[in-house]
């Protein structure tokens, strides 16, 4: 009786040790999926504020550069690609053009000195600036936690319960072509 019992203990501790890393392994993925997504949501979240503040910003210097009918359309236009935008790549392209039109359409407001004087203008100007440097940590830390989940996902032995439980490896937030470069700004 006790020949079989030692070896039956042996595979027992085996057994609950496998499924106690099976759970641990599960609950780290889960942790991590979560964590994306949170991080997800921050970056949309941000983009959101930003997309609150132009419609504001545009129409403030519609008031004083009523003939730079074009700058206005792109902006507009580039917003709702933003807000139509479904994936982390559609988003990120949609977003650098949503930059470049901003760019230019503070460029032109530099030509316009009582613009620049006006309090409605640089408030949402400062709090345009903050919202993309949010924009930017938002960015950061969604692909910090896209790169924690991608090597959970990835290391062994917890690819193998990955697999089993169909976590698949996340989409990290890249800047567009072209993004490395400095936008033109026409007048």
């Amino acid at each position: 009786m006790k020949k079989v019992f030692g070896p039956v203990l042996i595979v027992l501790v085996i057994l609950v040790v496998i499924i106690i890393s099976i759970f641990g392994s599960y609950n780290g993925l889960v942790s991590s999926d979560e964590a994306v997504t949170s991080s997800w949501s921050q970056v949309e979240n941000q983009l959101q504020r930003r997309m609150d503040l132009i419609p504001n910003l545009v129409n403030t210097v519609k008031g004083y550069a009523s003939h730079e009918e074009k700058i206005f359309t792109e902006v507009t236009k580039a917003r709702e690609n933003l807000m139509g935008a479904g994936t982390v790549g559609d988003k990120a392209k949609a977003d650098q053009e949503l930059t470049g039109s901003l760019s230019r359409l503070l460029a032109i407001a530099e030509n316009y000195p009582e613009l620049k004087a006006d309090a409605n203008f640089r408030q949402l100007s400062d709090e345009l600036a903050g919202t993309e440097n949010r924009i930017a940590v938002s960015r950061m830390d969604y692909n910090n936690a896209v790169q924690t989940y991608n090597v959970k996902v990835r290391k062994f032995p917890t690819s193998i319960i990955a697999g089993m439980f169909n976590f698949q490896q996340r989409d990290y937030f890249e800047a567009a072509e072209g993004a490395k470069e400095a936008p033109k700004v026409e007048f």
